[in-house]
């Protein structure tokens, strides 16, 4: 009886042995895993936070460049015009000077909303579109239509950040390299999502042959960034169109 009693001990003992030593390594994986993937969505999060930075510094510079064309195009010609206006006036054409005026204060005003860095950092994006629209009609960059559909959802300022920037950048290689002459803009608020949509009726081009040239890796990196998806249609002599869907969080 005694030694069946030191056997069930000793059998006992290895037991609980086997399973302490087995919750240590459940417990010491367990760790690992869970500190790898905090590591992971630390390095996840400075990524994305530095992503949204770099973001906000390419609407910076692209807003400076907008203001100096402005500034140079439109609010310069409007200037000359009311000093040539003033130097040859009458009375019958001082509301002429006026009206000019009135009209290169209304340009600084608009001017003064792209300056403001709180503007960039807080970004309405429904706001901010209407905006370059605005600007490229006024400019006659190129005949841009908007549409925005739906009830307005308040989204995340920083994915507004994001997806206002690709847009951004797909309105400037319109303008730049497309030889398009509409652009349509439509910003969509469905129930659970948002759909952005853009498209031109340029040349188009092949995706294989220009990917770099336009930055589709890059849009795709900061898609993956807030979640979304995006959808780019382009063929030569076709135009190009950019749909993206956000999932309201």
């Amino acid at each position: 009886m005694q030694e069946n009693g030191e056997f069930v001990l000793i059998v006992s003992t290895i037991l609980i042995l086997i399973i302490v030593i087995a919750l240590i390594i459940l417990f010491t994986t367990f760790q690992k895993k869970k500190n790898f993937l905090v590591e992971k969505q630390k390095e996840e999060q400075e990524r994305f936070e530095k992503e949204i930075a770099e973001t906000q510094i390419e609407i910076r510079e692209a807003t400076l460049r907008n203001i100096s064309w402005e500034l140079h195009d439109n609010i310069g010609q409007l200037l000359t015009l009311a000093k040539i206006q003033l130097q040859n006036s009458t009375p019958e054409n001082i509301k002429e000077v006026s009206e000019t005026i009135t009209k290169g204060l209304t340009e600084v005003r608009s001017l003064s909303k792209l300056i403001n860095p709180e503007a960039i950092k807080n970004i309405n994006l429904r706001e901010a579109l209407q905006l370059e629209v605005d600007r490229f009609n006024r400019l006659n960059f190129i005949e841009t239509t908007y549409k925005v559909e739906g009830d307005e959802v308040e989204i995340d300022k920083k994915a507004s950040i994001v997806l206002f920037r690709i847009l951004q950048e797909f309105f400037s290689n319109t303008i730049k390299h497309s030889k398009a002459t509409n652009l349509e803009v439509t910003l969509n608020y469905k129930k659970d999502k948002l759909i952005l949509f853009a498209k031109d009726n340029g040349v188009g081009f092949l995706i294989n042959e220009k990917k770099e040239g336009i930055g589709l890796s890059n849009i795709k990196n900061r898609i993956k960034l807030i979640g979304a998806e995006v959808n780019f249609v382009t063929a030569e002599n076709k135009g190009t169109s950019i749909e993206i869907t956000y999932k309201y969080e």
